[in-house]
């Protein structure tokens, strides 16, 4: 079961976007592929190789057609014949050989590529501030450690050996048809350029029908997924006719489009064998008149019919390549853009070390001041001392500063100025994983992965058997669900499994209990639920929270009607302290929140 809120997934396949920098984009690739160089140089080496094989072809055809046209008459010598096909073969199966070797070097090549760039996104996730994660959205993120990974390894698996292989082809096609009869060369070349020019302006035409398309399919599947998601809202409203209307403009829209486009699209393929037929009528037809006048042979005509072939292929195959560069370069700038931000700094120097197993829990900031931007300040001189064992509820109304206590305590961001202190030391002192062994966490989105029970429970905890299992889930109110489980804890917990938002809560209660950390963090952990599963939740955590050091986040003020002191938070400064009773006896701005949630 992934987490409560998930991001939108996204589509694979290859992007259409442009590097804004190409030759920076495609330089960057050079230092993660250099360790595959003789692997590339191979495959280029079996690319140029299976090219030349495949253009030496026609000669040695050219030589067995001329062999029986000029011999009909007086009988082939058979032998030869043999000796010229059996030649033949082997250059055709060289170059199918050469291919195949091509095709495998940088099939490893790319896929090793992609690999290697997950590794290093993987990585580069853990390493970056919070401020990143918190600034970029997950999809994106998603989207750069697989699809564009995967797109850098289709772009270079289809572009770096096929545009040699082509080019070769092009080059040695064009020099073996001029060695051969320079003027059936002329005709096949202004024939099949003459084609490519056609196809350039019915791309050029179609582009725009594409991209609209495009954002046609991007339209209707937005108002698709809206109408399902709020399918209860648009009935409730009936405005179910006014969102089929909606549906209807865009699905004409789309068709418009679409139409378009695919037809336009269409027309390539019968375009590029109209050309492949107009040229070898042509070759035949001005073969045939040099025939006549003796300035050429049959051969040489059959060769040239296999020559258009080649000489036209190639010209298909470098604009699928270039294409292929453009998606991988575009790709390629996102993945290092991702991969050259900024790093968290290095702690490897640092040796000191709280035990969480002898960790008091005395917490002390002091002239705390921080701003998530320079031009505004969210926390202005925050000053308090929080003893061991004492239950601390942080209160205030939406942008006071709650939650960014919390990531300035777990150095989940950093203080501008000002010092946070745990039994003495300064957090800075020490290093992040560190800190975060010192604390358990519940928060208000229950973090619950695909697995199974017993290991969102345990979660990168050791050597924790089923009684402990069983005490703790007593504890926090899940015995009973557990027990309905059809395996209990072995149960798999997946989209499929039915999980009320009490009962995720619960689970993540009860992995915070498990961890025994000196220290609680609880942030809204009762603001999604009903009263009824409230009170379970909060005996809960009242559990979890004896004997240690605990920060509550709360929403609900009569959830922290017992703690020991209670901060009362505006625009990032303290306003009041105290507890619950002495605070509604100020009649300040506690009492004003605490009122507000019981008006009629």
């Amino acid at each position: 079961m992934a987490r409560q809120n998930r991001p939108m997934g996204v589509g694979k396949g290859m992007p259409n976007g442009k590097a804004k920098d190409f030759k920076k984009a495609i330089k960057n690739l050079i230092p993660v592929s250099k360790k595959y160089f003789w692997l590339i140089l191979v495959a280029v080496l079996c690319a140029i190789t299976s090219s030349v094989l495949a253009v030496i072809g026609p000669n040695k055809l050219q030589e067995l057609t001329n062999l029986i046209s000029n011999n009909i008459s007086t009988g082939i010598d058979m032998n030869v014949a043999i000796n010229i096909m059996c030649v033949l073969i082997a250059i055709y199966a060289s170059s199918c050989i050469c291919s195949a070797l091509q095709h495998l070097m940088m099939t490893k090549v790319s896929q090793s590529v992609s690999k290697q760039l997950r590794k290093d996104i993987d990585k580069k996730i853990n390493n970056v501030p919070l401020k990143y994660i918190d600034s970029t959205s997950h999809g994106d993120l998603l989207s750069r450690i697989t699809n564009d990974a995967d797109t850098i390894a289709q772009g270079l698996n289809n572009s770096v050996a096929t545009l040699v292989y082509s080019i070769t082809l092009l080059l040695a096609s064009t020099i073996m048809m001029f060695v051969t009869n320079y003027i059936l060369a002329f005709t096949t070349i202004g024939c099949s350029l003459l084609g490519f020019v056609l196809i350039a302006i019915i791309m050029k035409k179609s582009q725009k029908y594409f991209i609209a398309q495009q954002n046609g399919l991007g339209e209707i599947n937005g108002h698709i997924e809206e109408t399902y998601s709020g399918h209860s809202i648009v009935k409730v409203y009936n405005a179910t006719d006014e969102k089929r209307q909606q549906f209807v403009a865009l699905n004409n829209n789309l068709y418009t489009s679409a139409w378009k486009s695919q037809f336009l699209g269409g027309l390539m393929m019968p375009l590029m064998q109209f050309i492949g037929n107009f040229s070898y009528v042509a070759i035949c037809v001005v073969g045939a008149v040099l025939v006549v006048d003796g300035k050429c042979d049959i051969g040489t005509i059959v060769a040239f019919i296999m020559y258009a072939r080649l000489f036209t292929n190639p010209l298909t195959q470098i604009a699928q390549a270039f294409n292929y560069l453009q998606s991988t370069a575009a790709a390629s700038e996102r993945v290092f853009e991702f991969l050259e931000t900024p790093e968290l700094e290095d702690e490897s120097h640092k040796t000191l070390m709280l035990d969480p197993k002898t960790v008091k829990g005395n917490v002390d900031f002091e002239n705390i001041c921080f701003g998530y931007t320079p031009e505004k300040t969210i926390i202005s001189n925050f000053s308090i001392n929080i003893k061991s064992g004492q239950k601390v509820a942080i209160v205030g109304p939406t942008g006071a500063g709650k939650t960014t206590m919390v990531n300035l305590l777990m150095r989940f961001y950093e203080v501008d100025s000002g010092k946070i202190s745990i039994d003495g030391i300064d957090t800075k002192d020490l290093t992040r994983e560190n800190i975060h062994n010192l604390f358990g966490m519940v928060l208000q989105d229950t973090w619950l992965f695909e697995g199974t029970v017993r290991q969102n429970l345990v979660f990168n905890k050791t050597d924790v058997d089923d009684k402990q299992l069983d005490l703790v889930c007593k504890e926090c109110g899940l015995e009973h669900f557990i027990n309905t489980l059809p395996q209990k804890y072995d149960t798999v917990l997946d989209d499929n499994t039915a999980v009320s938002i009490g009962q995720k809560q619960l689970l993540t209660i009860a992995r915070a209990m498990i961890q025994n950390s000196p220290m609680i963090i609880l942030d809204e952990a009762t603001s999604n639920i009903d009263t009824r599963t409230e009170i379970t939740i909060q005996n809960a955590m009242d559990k979890l929270s004896k004997n240690r050091t605990s920060f509550v986040i709360a929403h609900r003020l009569s959830t922290i009607k017992n703690a020991d002191i209670i901060i009362v938070m505006q625009n990032g400064s303290i306003v009041e302290t105290g507890k619950h009773a002495e605070l509604l006896a100020k009649n300040g701005a506690y009492a004003k929140l605490y009122n507000s949630q019981f008006e009629n």
